[in-house]
């Protein structure tokens, strides 16, 4: 048996006519006995003849978006271990032995960091939107992961069997990431040398587009895997802007023994009630999340 029979590589991509059979190959070489997957995500160009051609297995997605591939990419294709990669060829594979070799030391998901990819990057809103999205998911949801957005990683088959993919874009990899912290899976980053894309490739990337859509992404996950914390942090600012609120009418009550600010009392206490109600929303839905941990950790066991 070849040593890496076991391994599916897998690679989402859209118009990378240019790079996608070079990616193939190179792939191909650094793990003999592998099987490359490249699924077509709507593209224009031949994409898809170039990687058929080049020795891969030619999967489809109409529904444009890497989540949308992502998710059809885990469903389809059966393996014991995976590794994505993106076909724009910036990827070292060289480095993909040592990523297999970390998921067969049991390590449910391996992260190949992009040494040098903040100065590589030709807009410098990535660069900045990049550093910026890995402080907030540190902050937010985990400390695993110093590159969130890297699409070069390798995962178990129960990592892949058990995660539920619902983002339609390049949001991808921030649940990929989320759904290893929510259910604390054994994880690991290896730096690997990161490449500029192939003369005439270009990024998919939209700085604007996709940086809200992940910003957006990230705030979702938050409430759905933190919502203690989410709905906590929203009833504590309310309840201390009810105070503010609140300081005139008691002070004006103190001098006169009456309430002379009646509509401002009055906004106070509502202001407060709502923020008494979003943190008892926290705390019921944190037990909610409990349970839906519990699940999912259960359908990962025996995946």
């Amino acid at each position: 048996m070849a040593k890496y029979s076991d391994v599916a590589v897998i690679i989402p991509c859209m118009n990378e006519e240019i790079a996608i059979a070079k990616v193939v190959k190179d792939f191909k070489a650094s793990l003999p006995g592998c099987k490359v997957y490249v699924y077509d995500n709507n593209s224009t160009d031949k994409t898809a003849e170039v990687a058929k051609k080049a020795g891969a297995v030619v999967g489809y997605e109409p529904r444009a978006g890497k989540g949308n591939v992502v998710r059809r990419m885990f469903s389809e294709i059966d393996s014991e271990i995976y590794l994505m990669i993106d076909g724009d060829d910036t990827y070292d594979p060289e480095a993909a032995p040592k990523l297999i070799e970390a998921v067969r030391n049991r390590v449910d998901m391996v992260v190949g960091t992009r040494s040098g990819a903040l100065e590589k990057h030709e807009r410098s809103g990535h660069a900045f939107g990049n550093s910026l999205f890995n402080v907030l998911y540190n902050m937010s949801l985990g400390q695993e992961f110093s590159d969130i957005f890297s699409g070069y990683r390798g995962f178990s088959r129960r990592f892949v069997k058990s995660f539920p993919a619902l983002s339609s874009g390049f949001e991808i990899e921030t649940e990929l990431s989320a759904h290893a912290s929510q259910l604390r899976l054994p994880v690991m980053e290896i730096p690997t040398k990161y490449s500029d894309r192939a003369e005439g490739s270009e990024s998919k990337l939209s700085t604007f587009r996709d940086g809200s859509r992940i910003l957006k992404t990230i705030i979702v996950l938050m409430k759905e895997y933190k919502p203690l914390y989410f709905f906590g942090f929203i009833g504590f600012l309310g309840m201390l802007f009810s105070v503010f609120l609140f300081l005139p009418v008691y002070l004006s009550y103190l001098e006169n023994s009456s309430v002379s600010l009646v509509p401002t009392a009055v906004l106070s206490t509502g202001i407060m009630l709502v923020a008494m109600l979003s943190i008892t929303a926290g705390v019921i839905l944190d037990s909610i999340r409990r349970f839906r941990a519990e699940v999912k950790r259960m359908f990962y066991n025996i995946t």
